[in-house]
């Protein structure tokens, strides 16, 4: 597939679109040694970068940030471009939650090297001196208490015209989203390994009362991955 024919297949159907991102072994696991790089290949990669050049706000939860080495959010000079045709600023924003901020810096690349400023998403009640050092580097969203409301979080980004809305993980960040009934969509990539049993799956933490119904879109396979997409019901018919 060329470069346009991946983004016109990753097309969002409504303005307003929730869409997760995952990489997973055949078996389930959505890590290998802790990372979900080397499950992923070329052709996942590309989807991967389409995906974020296609959003206005990027999230992921700080455990990911930290685990997989986010830097600051760039994209090509191509995919830069691409979104200026599309009238688009040349890089979304990137979102980073967080119940506790005790592991962010705000000395960290991903703050202090980001060519547009970044969120950070938080509980409403934390105390002040762990919010402050951010605040100098970050818009801060505050919801939840004890821990971050996140649906509550996505009305916050697109009443501030972030509308389309790419999730990274990690799993617990996921689960919750699937908890409050927010994905409108799931790219999953499986790769041809068997990680055995210990790694976490893609989505973790709180249960959910009933399982929600997902459209099989697309799938293309290419060196023995399968790129999945699912949309929730029939929202683009």
């Amino acid at each position: 597939m060329t470069d346009d024919e991946v983004y016109a297949a990753y097309a969002p159907p409504a303005p307003d679109w929730l869409r997760v991102n995952f990489v997973s072994s055949a078996d389930g696991a959505a890590t290998l040694e802790g990372l979900s790089g080397p499950l992923s290949g070329a052709e996942d990669k590309r989807v991967f970068k389409v995906l974020r050049a296609r959003c206005d706000v990027l999230v992921a939860g700080s455990g990911t940030v930290l685990a997989e080495g986010y830097g600051p959010l760039v994209l090509s000079p191509g995919r830069m471009a691409w979104r200026r045709a599309q009238g688009l600023p040349e890089v979304p924003r990137m979102a980073i939650v967080s119940r506790t901020l005790s592991r962010l810096s705000p000395n960290a690349g991903i703050f202090a090297e980001a060519p547009r400023r970044p969120i950070v998403i938080c509980p409403r009640d934390l105390p002040e001196s762990r919010i402050d050092p951010l605040r100098e580097v970050a818009d801060i969203i505050e919801t939840g208490v004890g821990t971050v409301n996140l649906k509550g979080a996505m009305v916050v980004l697109r009443e501030r015209g972030m509308r389309q809305i790419l999730c990274e993980g990690g799993p617990r960040v996921f689960g919750e989203l699937i908890a409050e009934d927010q994905v409108d969509e799931l790219d999953l990539t499986l790769s041809p390994l068997l990680a055995g049993a210990g790694p976490v799956r893609i989505a973790e933490g709180r249960e959910t009362a009933e399982a929600r119904r997902l459209e099989l879109r697309h799938v293309i396979e290419a060196g023995g991955n399968l790129i999945l997409r699912y949309l929730r019901g029939s929202t683009d018919e």
